[in-house]
């Protein structure tokens, strides 16, 4: 059934937006750019649960798209964030906490020698490219086909408004392919300003791939050989899979790095940080934003950070993402599917085999909403510090129930 028929006030609101609002809303939390069945509008949130303006509760597996890490209304990140707030969020220059909040960075992360803030993962990864071309007077920025960077013209995925001068200096190679990454190193010649990497290959609607280490290994030495910047985009993995930065568990550093979603636990704050090598180039740009200096979102940024690193908040993410996993698996099985479950445990996609039309996936996931669950059908998903084994196993019970309701429906592994 679709979704206008069944939400009486989120359809309403949608009327209404559609009305003030260009398509209503835009980008990639548009009901249309999910699938059928999902409310568009939220009233609230609480730990690992979201409210639809129509009050339905659903056990959360979206996390604000990555955003929640601790868990919504974590009281001392909201705490530390309402204190700076009472003293005064924006004025006419940083507090002492944006000082305070760098030095965070530098003695976190394996590679950081300093730190800028922005407010959004596209303020983060487009400073990164600029700061590359900043330090080696290079034009050619490569990047993975398929891989998301943002939403401006020289990364956004759609062609719609953007122009080919706006993407003249871009050069795209596949993801842990080591012959195409040389391929698109010849191409650049000798104007290479960086090279742009996700933390693991997150594209959507296909299986997840960790990084190899040989591939890691060798865009390292390029960069090492030429002066380029290895840029890793951290921005949705970021804190969620390793504090020091996504590739410490590989042994890479990469000369810049990207960040927002997960680092202040739902405040809105973008942060690129990077080594000394890239400090020169850094300091000669210009880039800036009203707000990027908000004392309240970098206070919540403290407080997330410090939490991720002296408590098991990684560990106990990745045990609710096993759990979770092994159970669909069983669940799919039993039902007579095949799913594909792909990439980190606590940022998981799952793909119906032969399902390249989403037919399966869109019913199953259609029915989990109405079974209090919410999923993803294509895009991977995130676990927060906040799911707990008793909300994975009542997750389970409304992924059996859709199951059911979709084999019921007639779909069955092709």
């Amino acid at each position: 059934m679709e979704h206008s028929m069944v939400n009486s006030r989120d359809r309403d609101l949608l009327a209404r937006a559609n009305k003030v609002v260009p398509s209503g809303v835009w980008g990639h939390m548009a009901t249309r750019a999910i699938g059928p069945g999902y409310p568009q509008f939220f009233s609230k949130s609480d730990g690992c649960r979201v409210w639809d303006v129509d009050g339905k509760e659903y056990i959360d597996f979206m996390c604000a798209w990555g955003p929640n890490i601790l868990g919504y209304k974590r009281p001392e990140v909201d705490a530390a964030a309402l204190a700076e707030i009472a003293k005064g969020d924006i004025n006419n220059g940083p507090t002492e906490v944006m000082v305070e909040l760098a030095e965070l960075f530098v003695d976190t992360l394996d590679y950081a020698d300093w730190a800028l803030f922005q407010k959004n993962g596209t303020d983060a990864t487009t400073t990164c490219v600029t700061v590359a071309r900043a330090n080696t007077g290079k034009r050619k920025i490569l990047v993975a086909r398929g891989s998301y960077h943002g939403a401006v013209p020289w990364c956004s995925p759609s062609v719609v408004g953007v122009t080919s001068e706006d993407r003249a200096h871009l050069i795209l190679f596949e993801y842990n392919d080591i012959q195409s990454l040389d391929e698109a190193v010849a191409a650049a010649g000798h104007d290479l300003a960086g090279i742009v990497l996700t933390a693991f290959r997150h594209d959507l609607n296909r299986d997840q791939e960790m990084p190899e280490p040989a591939f890691l290994k060798h865009a390292r030495a390029i960069c090492d050989k030429t002066g380029a910047a290895l840029i890793l985009d951290d921005v949705r993995a970021g804190f969620r899979l390793d504090v020091r930065g996504s590739w410490a568990m590989h042994g890479i550093k990469p000369d810049l790095g990207a960040y927002s979603k997960a680092i202040a636990n739902g405040w809105p704050l973008a942060a690129v940080a990077g080594s000394r090598r890239m400090l020169e180039g850094a300091s000669k740009i210009f880039t800036t934003g009203s707000f990027w200096y908000g004392s309240a979102a970098m206070a919540a940024s403290i407080k997330t950070i410090n939490i991720l690193k002296n408590t098991d908040a990684l560990p106990h993410m990745q045990a609710m993402g096993v759990r979770l996993r092994e159970g669909l698996a069983s669940i799919a099985q039993r039902h007579g599917f095949v799913l594909h479950q792909t990439g980190p445990a606590q940022m998981p996609i799952m793909r119906f085999e032969n399902d390249k039309e989403l037919q399966i996936a869109n019913a199953f996931c259609a029915a989990a909403l109405r079974h209090g669950l919410y999923l993803h059908p294509k895009h991977n998903m995130f676990l927060s510090a906040a799911h707990q084994p008793a909300d994975i196993d009542r997750a389970l019970e409304g992924a059996d129930a859709a199951m059911k309701d979709v084999v019921s429906a007639g779909f069955k592994s092709m």
